[in-house]
């Protein structure tokens, strides 16, 4: 009666998820799109939206998206742990970015994007610790 355990099932074959790629580039421009929203709205800080405001938000957005690119397309290749530090580095650099245009000092930037990366990073370990 047993012997149907160990029948391999037929039809079961793991096939790629055909929704990767668009997902590859979909997720990164999303990001993107979002930062550069959100830089754009803390520069203007409700006033007029010019041109060198708007050039800054989609600057930021597109910079962020092709980073996140990036990483996704070199992230199976890397251990855990640098993957993890990498998320981290982009998590905190982008927030430390963000926080800095809101007039912020540097150093107070610089503490926030820290701590923050840090969570990122320790998130991220997680994870990829769990998953693997």
């Amino acid at each position: 009666m047993a012997a149907h355990a160990s029948v391999p099932a037929r039809g079961r074959h793991a096939t790629p998820a055909r929704h990767r790629p668009v997902l590859s580039w979909a997720i990164p421009a999303t990001l993107g799109l979002i930062m550069g929203c959100y830089a754009t709205a803390i520069v203007r800080g409700g006033g007029v939206l010019t041109g060198t405001r708007l050039a800054l938000g989609l600057v930021s957005g597109a910079v962020l998206a092709v980073l996140c690119f990036g990483l996704g397309r070199i992230q199976n290749r890397l251990p855990r742990e640098l993957r993890a530090a990498a998320y981290g580095v982009l998590t905190g650099g982008s927030i430390g970015f963000l926080y800095s245009l809101s007039g912020a000092s540097i150093l107070s930037a610089s503490v926030i994007g820290l701590i923050l990366g840090l969570g990122g990073l320790l998130v991220s370990y997680y994870y990829f610790y769990t998953r693997e």
